[in-house]
């Protein structure tokens, strides 16, 4: 069963990689790549009991649906090749912020309810990514610093549990999410129209 679980960290790592890039350079195929990822991650959070990180992953699943359909109307307003955002309303940034905490809380009490080894770092660090991932379907630019946060975050959970793959892939993240803020802020170009 080792065996098993460590082909699954490295596909996701690998897999995960492609992703960033693709992220970076904001190309919907990025979507694609991102369910092979987070597929190969939920089922590796299922076997080591992360439920909430499990959960995240199939919502990741989710979300790049969404994303690829968002994505693909954005690229058409903006043009092929471009990196387009959208500005980040106030109203979102609110209510993110109150999902955020409302969500960490509720989540934290079923995550120790289920067994969860990490609960309040699971719990924060899901939370965070939901709405992380919900902002980059939106293309905004903002959605890169709660990348950086939540992907320290998900490295320190995957090293108290043992994951040490999975935290390779993760600290990969942080360093991409870094870079990707600053290009994405360099190279973007905002959208006159929102795209709903």
């Amino acid at each position: 069963m080792d065996t098993v679980i460590q082909a699954i960290e490295i596909f996701a790592l690998v897999t995960g990689v492609v992703y960033l890039v693709l992220e970076i350079l904001q190309k919907n195929s990025m979507w694609v790549v991102g369910i092979l990822t987070s597929t190969a991650c939920a089922f590796e959070f299922a076997i080591t009991h992360v439920w909430a990180s499990m959960g995240l992953n199939l919502y990741y699943v989710v979300v790049s649906v969404i994303g690829f359909i968002q994505w693909r109307k954005a690229s058409e307003a903006v043009g092929e090749g471009e990196i387009h955002l959208a500005r980040l309303p106030r109203a979102v940034a609110i209510w993110s912020a109150v999902l955020f905490v409302l969500g960490s809380l509720a989540l934290m009490q079923v995550l120790r309810a289920a067994g969860d080894p990490a609960p309040r770092l699971d719990a924060v660090a899901v939370t965070l990514s939901v709405i992380a991932t919900w902002w980059l379907a939106q293309s905004y630019l903002q959605q890169w610093l709660l990348w950086i946060v939540a992907d320290i975050l998900t490295t320190t959970l995957c090293l108290s549990t043992g994951q040490y793959w999975m935290a390779v892939l993760y600290t990969a993240y942080i360093a991409s999410a870094v870079y990707g803020y600053f290009h994405w802020k360099r190279k973007g170009k905002y959208l006159s129209l929102q795209v709903e």
